[in-house]
């Protein structure tokens, strides 16, 4: 399981990376774009949650022992864990469409995107992400893996929190009443 763990989230996850970066270019011109050190406080905190999950293991001993047992359901279970965020994540891409983008920007003639994914969850590309780590994390069965959801929650809620209060600025009392009506990161709860 670890040689198919090797090969099966690395070609999840590039793919899903090659799509991004395949679409990153067809996007509206931003008015406002977030500084590079604040970007870096939430992309650092990503890479090394991608390298703990990356990894054949870590310098930390105990970070590599099992939470899970070392069995196919975890595995399995992971990998849909992880193709279904995935999925998500592109369907939410999908549908902000032009008005997406990697950094916190308000763009021109931007829009607000209440319909489709937006309207189950208001950042429903970070809950598709969230989930993804979440199932890596199951699949690795590892306590790093933990360790890695951690760091992605901590990263997207200090990103989705400067987004919010963009949006606030941008579209007033319509982004009020939608953040009351929709959750921000996960469904009916948070």
């Amino acid at each position: 399981m670890t040689l198919l763990y090797r090969f099966l989230f690395p070609v999840l996850w590039l793919s899903w990376a090659a799509y991004w970066w395949a679409l990153s270019g067809n996007v509206k011109a931003a008015t406002r774009r977030e500084s590079v050190p604040s970007r870096l406080l939430h992309i650092l905190p990503l890479l090394l949650a991608v390298i703990l999950l990356w990894l054949p293991s870590v310098p930390v001993p105990v970070l590599d022992d099992r939470f899970l047992p070392f069995a196919a359901w975890p595995f399995w279970a992971g990998a849909t864990v992880t193709l279904a965020g995935l999925v998500f994540a592109v369907w939410a891409r999908v549908h902000l469409g032009r008005n997406w983008s990697g950094i916190v920007t308000v763009k021109e003639g931007h829009e607000l995107i209440t319909g489709g994914p937006y309207s189950i969850v208001r950042h429903p590309i970070y809950t598709g992400l969230l989930l993804a780590f979440i199932g890596s994390a199951i699949a690795r069965g590892e306590w790093r893996g933990l360790l890695a959801v951690a760091l992605v929650l901590g990263a997207l809620w200090r990103k989705l929190r400067i987004e919010e209060r963009w949006m606030r600025e941008q579209f007033a009392g319509t982004y009020q009443a939608y953040s009351e009506r929709v959750a921000a990161l996960v469904p009916f709860l948070l």
